[in-house]
Formats: structure tokens, C-alpha cells, sequence
């Protein structure tokens, strides 16, 4: 089987979201190792390239209260990382950790520690942070401008790397950086893994975001799982590729995407049900306007219409998101209020809608079908797959779903190599096929 004809899964343990099903009976802790543990495995088993831990460096609030709808505090990611490193032997070890709050020694030298214990298996997806909400729970508080974020993101990876690569000459090379937002006068830490260097993910989405992927990650994360979308989407990156020297082999794309399986289409379609109520209760499809509205707006009924009332408008903290600062708020309120209103939508029916858009739904067969297409269409490299369960949310998917995909000839039947750049089909570290650079 060539990469060509190959389709990837990574695996996404979420941090804040509505998502995964922490209400139900058969959902684990998002604290106990063996929730981290058992779909770390089990995504091993079943050939995942990546499993990937979302980190937040705030816990998430709700009108100045914890939000208790959600999940609300967990390990720290690095932490479970290197504890699952023992427990795993070829799945790939991504974190997200952010340049923002983060100091580049200090962080290169732990991604390069998980590198060498798992024997070449860590994966680092690069985040920047620009609000003063997240920055109040470090010294510096929001120190940073938002038009900095990127140009100090892009400055930090090229330190890290610089101290990666003194690494290859020896334990103590030293390492000089005096780049504007980014300086230190440090020896190499620690040598190289067998793979060079941890794997570099990215997920940003705006012009700037798609720049820095283009320029610097070996793997692009993104909310564009549909055929069309993804075919434009990957098109847009490879666009880009040659301006950074780079070839179309060198960038990898995963979309997140849910999925819902059983046997036969009715069957996913009836559990499609069940997971979008479950994960939309009354009280989120409330909270979920409420951000926007930037109101409270528990009086208003989940199964009735939108408010009528127009949101506050003002410029708030970062928990509201920037999306729906001052303007911004009222033209999404009423956009929402009259998509809802034509198509006959309650609210929760609105915010079902609106969550359910990255969702696979349906048989194995079915599915595996829809999937090769996107193969064929090299629309995507492969999915990187939020569980609505944990930490049963992946065995539809490696019980029923991949043996459809490997008698199909699109899925891999054993991992290609012991490191994450090797499973990943990415290229070794300054090797290029020439007849593989971007046109």
C-alpha cells in the first residue's frame, strides 16, 4: 500500500468542550489515568497515528463561576503524556503547548524528554494566546499584542528547533537566540530521538494561522471535514508551500470529525440521535448563547424560540471570545435568530444543528465508502477523531469501521515504522523528493 492510497486517524481527548458525553453512565473520569489510558490503547490497537491531548491554561468560566457543564480541571498534558508513553509502544504523543505562556528552553527540553522516553514519538501542536483572561494566571499577564502572537510563535519554534539541532552535535552546544521576541544564551539540553526532533501540528485558521502552518508544521489540524471544503482547504496550503521552500509531501492534513457507527445506516442514525440530545442538553444549548448574548439567559426555554432581546455590546474578558466582542455579537444573534426562525428551529434544535456539521454518520460499509473518496480525492492525509464517549468513544471505529477500511485497501494493517514522523508518511528530516515539491 502506498501513502497515496492510505488514510490516517488520530485520536482527540478533548479539554473544553460539549462533545464527549461526561453525563453518561459509561463515561470515565477526566481525571483518572485509566480513562487516558484504555483510548490511548485502544487507538494503538487500532493503528491511530496520534493520540492528542488538548491543554488549556485557564480553567473555563462561566459569568465569573467554573463551568460545570463542561470539563472542568484536568492533569496537565505533558504529565499524562509521558505516563502513557510507558503504557503504548508506536502511537504518537501530541500536546498542545503554547509559545504565549511558555518560555523556548524550558518547553524544548521537555518536548525533547518525552522524544527520547517514547523512542521518537512526540508531537508538539503550537498554540499562541494573546488575551488577558488567560494571562492573568501568569506574571506577565496579557503582555503580548495580538499582532505579536505569530511573529513571537514563529520566533519560539525556531529557537526550539535551533536547540533540537545542537542536540545532533552534542549534549551542551551552545545555543544563542536574540530575535526581538524571543532571547536566551543556552547548551543543548539533551541529544535527538530517532525521529530528529517532535512532530509540529498547528491548527490556526485565519490567514496569519494558515501562513505559520505553511511555513512551519508538519501537520495541519482543521475544522473542515467535508469533501468540497477539505479539497479547497488543502489546496490554500499547498498554495503556500513553495514560498517556504517546501514540498506537498512535507504537510500533512487531519480535519477533526466525529463519528457515529453501528452495523447499518438506521442504526447510526438512531444513535446519532441519542449522542446529539446527550451532548446538547437544555442547560448547554442555554450556555451557548449565552456568550454571545453576553447575558444570562436562563429564563428563556431550550425548546422555545431564540430572545428577542439583542446582546450586551461591549468589549468583555477573553472568556466571551473574540468572535462575539461588541458589533460582532449582535450581527451573529441575528443571523442565529433567523436561520433558526425560517427553518422552524427551537434553540437546543439550532445548537444540535450547528454542532452536528463535522459528524460522520451511518453504517461501517457506508461510511468506509464516503471515506475512500476522500482518499481519492487526496483531500485529506487523515481525521482526527473526537470520541462522544471516553473511554469507549473509539472501539465502533477500530472494531467495525477499520477492518471495512483495510479490506478496502485505503487503511494500514501495521504501523510503517517505531516513530511518529515515520507512521505519519512524513518525510525524514532534510530529505525532499524532488519531483514532490509544490508546483
Amino acid at each position: 500500500m502506498t501513502t497515496s492510497r492510505r488514510i490516517q486517524f488520530g485520536v482527540f481527548f478533548q479539554g473544553v468542550n460539549f462533545g464527549t458525553i461526561w453525563s453518561s453512565d459509561r463515561s470515565g473520569s477526566q481525571y483518572d489515568f485509566e480513562s487516558f489510558r484504555r483510548i490511548a490503547q485502544t487507538a494503538e490497537r487500532g493503528l491511530f497515528s496520534a493520540f492528542f491531548l488538548g491543554e488549556g491554561l485557564r480553567l473555563r468560566e462561566h459569568f465569573g463561576r467554573i463551568h460545570d457543564l463542561d470539563v472542568a480541571g484536568r492533569p496537565d498534558a505533558q504529565t499524562q503524556l509521558a505516563a502513557l508513553a510507558a503504557v503504548t509502544e508506536r502511537i504518537g504523543l501530541v500536546a498542545t503547548q503554547n509559545t504565549t505562556y511558555n518560555d523556548p528552553y524550558d518547553l524544548a527540553k521537555r518536548l525533547n524528554s518525552l522524544d527520547l522516553l517514547s523512542e521518537g514519538r512526540a508531537g508538539w501542536n503550537v498554540v499562541t494566546t494573546d488575551n488577558a483572561w488567560t494571562g492573568a494566571n501568569f506574571r506577565r499577564g496579557g503582555y503580548l499584542d495580538h499582532a505579536d502572537r505569530y511573529r513571537r510563535a514563529a520566533q519560539f519554534v525556531a529557537a526550539a528547533q535551533r536547540l533540537w539541532d545542537a542536540g545532533a552535535d552534542g549534549v551542551g552546544t551552545p545555543v544563542s537566540v536574540t530575535d526581538p521576541l524571543v532571547s536566551f544564551e543556552a547548551p543543548a539540553p539533551l541529544p535527538p530521538s530517532g525521529q530528529g526532533r517532535p512532530v509540529l501540528f498547528q491548527a490556526g485558521d485565519s490567514d496569519e494561522g494558515r501562513e505559520f502552518a505553511a511555513s512551519t508544521a508538519d501537520v495541519i489540524f482543521s475544522a473542515h471535514p467535508g469533501l468540497e471544503e477539505a479539497i479547497s482547504f488543502a489546496a490554500d496550503l499547498r498554495r503556500r508551500l513553495p514560498a517556504h521552500g517546501r514540498g506537498v509531501d512535507e504537510l500533512k492534513f487531519f480535519p477533526g470529525a466525529q463519528f457515529i457507527l453501528a452495523a447499518t445506516d438506521a442504526e447510526a442514525r438512531e444513535k446519532a440521535e441519542w449522542v446529539t440530545r446527550a451532548q446538547v442538553s437544555p442547560q448547554t444549548a442555554i450556555r451557548f448563547l449565552e456568550p454571545i448574548w453576553g447575558r444570562d439567559l436562563s429564563e428563556y426555554d431550550a425548546e422555545g424560540p431564540f430572545p428577542e432581546i439583542d446582546p450586551v455590546v461591549d468589549e468583555v474578558d477573553g472568556q466571551r471570545g473574540s468572535l462575539f466582542q461588541g458589533r460582532r455579537a449582535v450581527e451573529t444573534a441575528r443571523e442565529w435568530r433567523e436561520s433558526a426562525a425560517a427553518e422552524g428551529l427551537s434553540i437546543r434544535e439550532f445548537v444540535i444543528r450547528r454542532s452536528s456539521l463535522r459528524t460522520f454518520v451511518g453504517g461501517y460499509s457506508t461510511i468506509a465508502d464516503r471515506i475512500v473518496e476522500y482518499v481519492d480525492a487526496r483531500a485529506v492525509d487523515g481525521f482526527n477523531v473526537s470520541p462522544y464517549l471516553v473511554p469507549e468513544g473509539l472501539d465502533d471505529i477500530v472494531d467495525g469501521l477499520i477492518p471495512e477500511l483495510q479490506e478496502r485497501g485505503v487503511y494500514p494493517t501495521e504501523y510503517p515504522g517505531s516513530t511518529l514522523r515515520e507512521n505519519l508518511g512524513l518525510p525524514a528530516l532534510g530529505e525532499r523528493a524532488e519531483d514532490e515539491l509544490a508546483a
